[in-house]
């Protein structure tokens, strides 16, 4: 997913503030699953919801404004309730690597207590 850094995103030294990576991984976890197939509200209607319950992230360089960043996501995981995305910030004009993440997801329904993943989710992530 690509993303153009916009002023409303930087702080006041001018850089991304980093809380936004979050949100940007966020979103590139929903278009993840969507280009393949499965749509996160529609699993969440059906009664499973992904929690983040926890997050890594190294920064190793600044994202300023106008900057337009890939977020590439890939699956490193996965589990019977739960699964590992790695996500990467890269600026496009020239690849280099900005921040390196990796966020644990778990399953739950709505009362909020682990289930197993589905099986379309499951297919999604290992390929099988």
């Amino acid at each position: 997913m690509e993303i153009r850094i916009y002023y409303e995103d930087t702080d006041a030294g001018g850089v991304v503030y980093h809380a936004n990576y979050l949100r940007y991984f966020e979103r590139a976890r929903t278009e993840f699953m969507r280009e393949r197939g499965l749509s996160v509200l529609e699993l969440h209607e059906r009664g499973c919801i992904f929690p983040v319950v926890r997050v890594e992230v190294d920064f190793r360089a600044p994202a300023r404004h106008d900057d337009l960043l890939r977020i590439e996501t890939e699956v490193l995981e996965v589990g019977k309730t739960s699964f590992i995305l790695g996500q990467q910030v890269v600026r496009a004009v020239d690849g280099k690597l900005l921040v390196a993440g990796k966020v644990t997801l778990v399953c739950v329904g709505p009362e909020m207590k682990a289930k197993r993943l589905p099986d379309e989710l499951v297919q999604v992530l290992t390929g099988v």
